[in-house]
């Protein structure tokens, strides 16, 4: 018994010892991640919807439901102090985290406002909160919305249909350095690729940060 006691132990440090932690002022990439101390976040739980993503009210007016979610994340962060704390790494490199800002949940507060979704697929984590937004028909539940999933799906395809060799990730150089832009990303319509200046199209997001290309920041 005292063996087995011990082995959990050992395992529970492992696990305490594993877990990372970042603090300080967060830069907004989009509704759901997040550049802290130079580490990407990933907010663990939510989906928001993507800067190029657009809804409908329930007058059937579209509104920019994309946009509005990472405007009200920079509000939320903007000039404090930020801490998440993850364990798990996404394919992009970014920590899967729980994050706060004077003791509030991001997370929870995105899906209470409506502007991001509960990530199903991956947690639970924000079912409550998300029961309250629909009930006071906050943010998207005041109309109607394809879910992220949905939309990124959607456009990745219709992109990648008129994109060479079905790539239709655009790798551009500017002053800022190299930025890829996503089919769902609020810049990708307007950015060229110029292949003699060393730009180019990239099959997939990992493709281009291994490349040496990073996302857009927005704040």
């Amino acid at each position: 018994m005292l063996t087995i006691r011990l082995l959990l132990a050992f395992a529970l440090i492992g696990t305490f010892a594993s877990a990372a932690e970042f603090s300080g002022r967060a830069r907004v990439v989009d509704g759901d991640t997040l550049d802290v101390a130079g580490q990407k976040i990933r907010i663990e739980g939510i989906d928001a919807f993507e800067s190029a993503q657009t809804c409908f009210d329930a007058q059937g007016n579209v509104w920019e439901c994309g946009q509005a979610g990472t405007a009200y994340l920079i509000k939320l962060t903007r000039g404090k102090t930020i801490s998440c704390r993850g364990q798990d790494f996404d394919p992009y490199d970014r920590l899967i985290a729980d994050c706060r800002v004077n003791g509030t949940d991001i997370g929870a507060a995105m899906v209470q406002q409506g502007l991001a979704l509960v990530f199903a697929k991956f947690s639970a984590t924000y079912v409550d909160q998300q029961q309250q937004a629909k009930i006071a028909k906050a943010g998207v539940w005041s109309g109607t919305f394809l879910t992220p999933w949905e939309f990124r799906a959607m456009v990745w395809t219709l992109s990648a249909q008129a994109a060479p060799g079905d790539c239709p990730i655009k790798g551009n150089i500017s002053g800022s350095g190299k930025i890829y832009h996503a089919p769902y990303s609020k810049s990708y319509a307007k950015t060229r690729i110029d292949e003699s200046k060393g730009e180019r199209w990239f099959c997939s997001e990992a493709d281009a940060l291994t490349a040496g290309w990073r996302a857009p920041l927005t704040n």
